[in-house]
C-alpha cells in the first residue's frame, strides 16, 4: 500500500493559472476603458453584434448607426451614402451582409396612394426572432417530422374582387367605347398595364365617371400611369381600380345655358314700295305699314 505510482502528480494541476490567463492580468499595453455612466441619448447593443465573428467593421458599425436611429428615419442607400463617406457600393455590401445574418429585412407595403414601397426593419436580436418564430404556439405539440407530415393537397382560393370603381350618370355606348380605348392604350405607355377583357370591363364605368367630369383622355391616362412602383405589380388592374376611386375629380361648375342666336328672317320685298327688308312672310314694310296706319 505504501507504493507510489510515479506516473501520478503529486496533487491536482489547474489548466491553467488564474494570474497567467491570456485576457486577464494587468498589461503594459492592453486596452483600459474609462466608462461613464449614460443617463440619456444612448443605446444598447448586443455583444453578439458589435463581436460578430462574420460581419465586417462596415455592417458592424453600420448596424449600431441604425439601431440607434429614431422609428421612421431613412435608411435607403442613397441616404446613407450622403450621410457617410463609404460610399453607395460599399454600403449595399453592409446591409447584404447584415441582411444575410437577421439584423435587417426588408417588407413591402402598399400605402394609401397605391404605390408599393419597401420599409427595413432593425432587430436587434436575430436569436430571439428566430425562437419566436419557432416556437410552437402549445407547449403540449410537438413540431411534426417531415416524412410524418400529410401531404397537402393545394387549394384553389378564389381571385380577391377588384375594387369598386365609380359609375357615370350618363351610359352612353360612345362614352364607354371611349373609356375602353383609353385603358387599352395603357399597355403602350407601360407593358405591365396590359390589362384582361374582364379587368377592362370593370374599370371602363370609372374611366367614363372621369371623362363625364370634363377631364381629358390626356389627363385621365396621366393619372392612371404617373408614379408606378419600380416593383412588379401583381395585380395591375386592382391598383388602376383603386386611383380611380380615390382621386375622382370634383364634377365641373355649373355653366348656365348659352342664350340662342338671333333670327335672321329673309329678305322680302315690301308690296307697296318694293323695297326689300326682313320679315318672315311676304308683306308691306315698315314704313308702308305706319303711312296705312295714319291714313286710317
Amino acid at each position: 500500500m505504501d507504493t507510489q505510482d510515479p506516473s501520478v502528480p503529486p496533487r491536482a494541476q489547474s489548466r491553467i493559472a488564474d494570474n497567467k490567463h491570456p485576457n486577464r492580468g494587468h498589461h503594459a499595453g492592453g486596452l483600459i476603458h474609462d466608462n461613464t455612466r449614460h443617463t440619456a441619448r444612448f443605446t444598447v447593443i448586443g455583444n453578439h453584434l458589435t463581436q460578430h465573428p462574420d460581419l465586417s467593421l462596415l455592417a458592424i458599425g453600420l448596424a449600431c448607426h441604425i439601431q440607434s436611429l429614431p422609428k421612421g428615419a431613412r435608411v435607403d442607400i442613397k441616404t446613407l451614402a450622403a450621410r457617410f463617406p463609404e460610399g453607395a457600393t460599399r454600403i449595399a455590401a453592409a446591409l447584404r451582409e447584415l441582411e444575410t445574418y437577421g439584423y435587417l429585412h426588408r417588407e413591402r407595403t402598399r400605402i394609401p396612394g397605391g404605390r408599393i414601397v419597401t420599409r427595413t426593419v432593425s432587430c436587434n436580436q436575430p436569436a430571439a426572432r428566430r425562437h419566436r418564430r419557432d416556437k410552437p404556439s402549445c407547449p403540449a405539440l410537438r413540431p411534426v417530422r417531415p416524412a410524418e407530415a400529410p401531404a397537402e393537397h393545394p387549394r384553389r382560393t378564389a381571385p380577391k374582387p377588384l375594387p369598386a370603381v365609380p359609375r357615370p350618370s350618363c351610359t352612353a355606348p360612345a362614352l364607354l367605347q371611349a373609356a375602353t380605348d383609353l385603358l387599352a392604350s395603357l399597355r403602350g405607355h407601360d407593358s405591365r398595364l396590359l390589362l384582361s377583357e374582364k379587368d377592362t370591363a370593370h374599370l371602363a364605368p370609372g374611366v367614363a365617371a372621369w371623362l363625364e367630369r370634363d377631364v381629358s383622355p390626356t389627363a385621365v391616362r396621366q393619372a392612371l400611369t404617373a408614379d408606378l412602383p419600380p416593383e412588379g405589380l401583381r395585380r395591375p388592374a386592382a391598383l388602376l381600380a383603386h386611383r380611380l376611386a380615390t382621386q375622382l375629380p370634383p364634377p365641373p361648375p355649373f355653366r348656365a345655358p348659352a342664350a340662342p342666336p338671333p333670327v335672321r328672317h329673309p329678305f322680302q320685298t315690301c308690296d307697296g314700295c318694293d323695297r326689300p327688308f326682313r320679315a318672315p312672310v311676304p308683306g308691306r314694310c315698315r314704313d308702308c305699314r305706319t303711312d296705312l296706319v295714319e291714313a286710317a
